[in-house]
C-alpha cells in the first residue's frame, strides 16, 4: 500500500498554497508555512488507467477561496484525468473547506486534534473573544498557557474537511452501516440507522489544517 497517495499530497499541496501565515510583533525569526492531517490515509496504488477522479470541492466559510482550479490544474499535471461523471472515477475526492481565519497555535493544534467532523470552536479560531485566554488557560493548563504567551503569533489557519473514496479491488467486498443523529429543537432528536448490502467505494476521512 502506498502511504499518503499523491493526489492527497496534491490536495494539501494546493491548500498549504492558498493559505497564509501573518504575524504582528513576532518573536521568532522565520516564519513558517505548515499543512498537518488529523490522521494519515492509505490507498492502493493502481495503474494508469485507473488514475481517474471526479472532485467535489465546497467552502462553507465566509472567505472566498479560489482553491477549486488550483487543485484540478494539479491533478492533471500529475497524470490525473478528471471526470464530471462519479460512475467513471475510480478516485473521489470530496472536500469541505470549513474555517477561514485567525487563530493562534492552540487552537489550530484542537481544530486538528478533532479530525474530520469535529466540531470547531468559531471564538478560539477568530481570536477576537475576550474569554480567549480563559478558555485556553481551563483547557491547556496555567503553565501550558504561559509558555504560548511567551511567543506572540498570530496565524490564519483554514480547516478542511476531507473525504477520499477509491474503489474496492476485485475480490474485496465493502459493507456499509451508516448512524445519522440529527437534533431538532431543544428536546427532539432524530436517530436514523441506514444498513445496506455491498458498497461501491472504500471511504477515508481525515482532517486538514493550513497555517
Amino acid at each position: 500500500m502506498k502511504k499518503i497517495a499523491s493526489l492527497i499530497v496534491i490536495l494539501m499541496i494546493s491548500m498549504g498554497l492558498t493559505s497564509c501565515a501573518i504575524t504582528t510583533m513576532i518573536k521568532k525569526s522565520d516564519l513558517d508555512t505548515q499543512t498537518k492531517m488529523s490522521s494519515t490515509l492509505f490507498l492502493e496504488p493502481v495503474s494508469q488507467d485507473k488514475r481517474v477522479v471526479f472532485i467535489s470541492i465546497r467552502n462553507t466559510s465566509d472567505k472566498k477561496l479560489n482553491i477549486v482550479t488550483r487543485i484540478k490544474n494539479t491533478l492533471i499535471a500529475r497524470g490525473y484525468v478528471l471526470t464530471q461523471n462519479p460512475d467513471d472515477a475510480h478516485f473521489m475526492l470530496q472536500a469541505n473547506v470549513l474555517k477561514v481565519g485567525k487563530s493562534d497555535a492552540r487552537a489550530s493544534d484542537d481544530a486538528l486534534s478533532g479530525g474530520f467532523g469535529g466540531a470547531l470552536l468559531g471564538s478560539a479560531l477568530s481570536g477576537n473573544s475576550p474569554t480567549a485566554a480563559k478558555n485556553a488557560t481551563i483547557v491547556g493548563g496555567i503553565v501550558g498557557f504561559a509558555v504560548d504567551a511567551m511567543v506572540s503569533d498570530i496565524y490564519y489557519t483554514m480547516v478542511t474537511d476531507l473525504q477520499i473514496r477509491e474503489r474496492p479491488l476485485a475480490g474485496e467486498i465493502v459493507s456499509q452501516r451508516q448512524k445519522t443523529s440529527v437534533d431538532q429543537g431543544s428536546g427532539t432528536q432524530l436517530i436514523q440507522n441506514i444498513s445496506g448490502g455491498q458498497a461501491k467505494w472504500k471511504t477515508y476521512r481525515t482532517r486538514i489544517v493550513s497555517t
